[in-house]
């Protein structure tokens, strides 16, 4: 019997340890880039949404990380640049999925979106609230949701991306947000203090 305690107990160590090993993150480079069936590209780690944008920005709060809109579309040359080629860079990748719960939401769909008001429209008419004219486009917003029911489209926003950057200027916009940039300067002023 005491022996039986001993394999259970070591069972139980080897079991711990396996744990722990999943637990630690796997290399950003082995996210996973998938062509979704609506013909957008999809991270693996992008948020699973009720698509309540209101909640949305509450849980990446709740955990430390800023809250952004991305918007794609089918046969969007960018979008599959953006994914391929940006998403791919374990340095750009890394810091985004640490960083942000992105949402990402098809120009053209038909998914039911709460915004920030209550108001519930198709993830087009939401898009179109906003002025999203083309992909990819990011929007960023602020860590809480207080007042922004009471302001309307881009006027929610702390800072956009209208298209897509070069990849060095791309991870900048993502730090620019996070480090709250948008509180001293635009993002052009910002960049060149940077450099």
């Amino acid at each position: 019997m005491p022996n039986n305690k001993k394999l259970l107990t070591r069972r139980h160590a080897i079991a711990a340890l396996g744990i722990g090993a999943l637990s630690l993150r796997a290399a950003p480079a082995s996210a996973k880039t998938t062509l979704g069936d609506d013909g957008i590209y999809h991270m693996d780690w992008y948020l699973e949404s009720f698509l309540d944008v209101s909640e949305d920005l509450a849980g990446a709060t709740a955990k430390g990380k800023r809250f952004a809109i991305m918007w794609g579309l089918k046969g969007c040359s960018a979008c599959k640049r953006m994914h391929e080629v940006h998403m791919q860079d374990p340095k750009i990748e890394g810091y985004i999925r640490d960083n942000f719960e992105i949402l990402h939401l098809n120009h053209i769909g038909a998914r039911e979106v709460t915004d920030f008001d209550g108001r519930k429209r198709s993830e087009k008419a939401f898009g179109e609230t906003y002025g999203i004219r083309f992909t990819p486009t990011i929007q960023f917003f602020p860590e809480k949701a207080d007042g922004l029911a009471a302001l309307s489209g881009q006027a929610r926003e702390v800072a956009r991306m209208p298209g897509l950057l070069e990849p060095n200027e791309f991870l900048a916009m993502f730090r620019y947000v996070r480090e709250k940039g948008y509180e001293s300067s635009p993002f052009p002023e910002w960049l060149k203090r940077q450099a």
